[in-house]
């Protein structure tokens, strides 16, 4: 099966084709760099790095692209806020965006252009949109007529003539028309500004992608991405200007991943309803994260609560308490079955399948599971010194750890991150780790004087608290029970 991916633009899934063969250009845009981003932000930049890391297995080069938007009225007014510039704004956050980028572990963007770096550029395009009609000029504010263009609405499906009232239009007096956009606007006082042929200013917000997509990837864009909030206007004003400007077509794919709901409502800022990227890994795990915002497929809406992060825990520590068991059992020369052998195939194949058809990464991961719970029905129906076990061992922690790769998951030291995930849920749950430890000792002295009805007591006590004991020859150890539904 060929790779498919759905195009916002026609509503359809369509094979897909680079415009230059063996290479693959891609935008997505990227944060306004005023605050922490939230998790939502980070829906995008997990979901891109896939698709970017699936395109490269598939034997494209790629180039990927994700800009900064680093001055826009948020930015001047959280600077004026904080007393300081916004270039010293936007760098902070920044730098707290790559730190964020670092925990996740994910193969870093191509390039990372900055609007306040491409302001030659942007005003390049907005001369030439004025040259040739498609734009003007009214008392230093430069707009775009989108009356000029004939295919405005072609991605998101909306005409001029049908668009509602309650559209947000900005209502300035100077333009022609309600939904012409802004491509340059005079500063006020104490802003920053750039010099231009229409007086001082800086840009619009359309503006901005359109001329860093020019300026870094060319006159076409394979592959342009971001949350469905900028279909309409942000996109589609991109695709007017752009191929104004060009006189080509802009983007072969468009593709938007859904919302994050935190309950009942969308995640945003302006709800006050977010949860900070950098928290959310603080209370959890970066490979947590990966793995709830990979769960659901992009176009769906993903709900996020207590009970959705404590099944992702659930999820890795299946995953990787087979890794470790794995680990333990490997043998460089052992062969597994040829039965074995197949399923590792067929995982692979899954995996493929579910990938090309619009990353279908709920798909991908049941793969991964019926692979894992093959491999566990290895360990416990064959001795630890089956070399075929020891072989399976070795194939199956190949496989995991390859296909996990296209996700940027499953590369963590097993038994560290089973650790880990016990912090998690020993603060979670509210346990008391002394407690859990004495209660243990007692179970030992019950064990050595043969009192085995204190023993399971014990054993039975800790378990409704969610620990796990395990006995064997080298002694006890505990761990929390990660398979639960969670009250909470």
């Amino acid at each position: 099966m060929s790779l498919q991916i759905y195009n916002t633009r026609t509503k359809q899934k369509e094979i897909f084709k680079s415009f230059r063969e063996g290479k693959v250009s891609m935008y997505v845009c990227g944060p306004t760099v005023y605050d922490l981003l939230h998790i939502g932000n980070f829906r995008g930049v997990i979901f891109f790095n896939c698709v970017r890391h699936w395109l490269e297995q598939s034997g494209y080069e790629v180039t990927f692209a994700l800009n900064y938007t680093d001055i826009d009225d948020k930015i001047i007014a959280r600077a004026a806020e904080k007393n300081i510039s916004p270039t010293e704004l936007t760098a902070f956050y920044i730098q707290a965006y790559q730190d964020d980028l670092k925990l996740l572990n994910l193969k870093p963007h191509d390039i990372n252009p900055k609007c306040t770096d491409h302001i030659d550029d942007i005003i390049a395009l907005i001369i030439k949109l004025i040259s040739d009609g498609f734009a003007y000029e009214v008392a230093g504010s430069v707009f775009f007529d989108v009356h000029k263009f004939k295919d405005y609405g072609k991605l998101s499906g909306k005409r001029l003539d049908d668009l509602a009232a309650g559209h947000r239009v900005d209502p300035h007096p100077d333009k022609r028309h309600p939904f012409d956009f802004v491509l340059w606007k005079p500063s006020k006082d104490q802003e920053p500004f750039w010099e231009s042929p229409w007086g001082n200013g800086r840009p619009g917000w359309h503006i901005e992608c359109s001329a860093m997509c020019h300026a870094h990837l060319g006159e076409h864009v394979d592959i342009h991405g971001g949350g469905i909030d900028l279909i309409f206007p942000h996109h589609e004003n991109e695709i007017a200007q752009s191929e104004c400007f060009t006189g080509k077509s802009f983007v072969s794919f468009w593709m938007h991943h859904n919302f994050i709901r935190f309950g009942e409502e969308k995640m945003s800022k302006s709800l006050g309803n977010v949860i900070k990227a950098r928290d959310y890994m603080e209370t959890y795990h970066p490979e947590v994260l990966k793995y709830l915002l990979l769960s659901v497929h992009y176009r769906s809406e993903l709900s996020v609560e207590t009970k959705q992060s404590y099944q992702c825990i659930s999820a890795l520590s299946r995953v990787y308490s087979a890794l470790r068991d794995a680990d333990s059992l490997a043998n460089d020369n052992a062969v597994a079955t040829d039965e074995f052998i197949g399923m590792i195939k067929s995982t692979y194949q899954l995996v493929k399948t579910s990938l090309n058809d619009d990353f279908n990464t709920p798909k991908a991961f049941a793969a991964i599971f019926e692979c894992v719970r093959s491999f566990n029905h290895e360990v416990t129906s064959k001795k630890p010194k089956d070399v075929t076990l020891q072989g399976a061992a070795r194939v199956f922690v190949t496989c995991i750890r390859e296909i996990g790769g296209y996700f940027s998951l499953f590369q963590e030291e097993p038994v560290l991150f089973l650790k880990s995930l016990d912090q998690i849920m020993v603060k979670q749950l509210n346990l008391d780790v002394a407690y859990i430890e004495d209660l243990l000792v007692q179970r030992s002295h019950a064990r050595a004087n043969k009192d085995f009805k204190k023993a399971d007591d014990i054993r039975d006590e800790l378990l409704a608290k969610n620990v796990l004991v395990h006995d064997s020859r080298d002694g006890t150890t505990w761990e929390i029970n990660k398979h639960f539904e969670s009250s909470q």
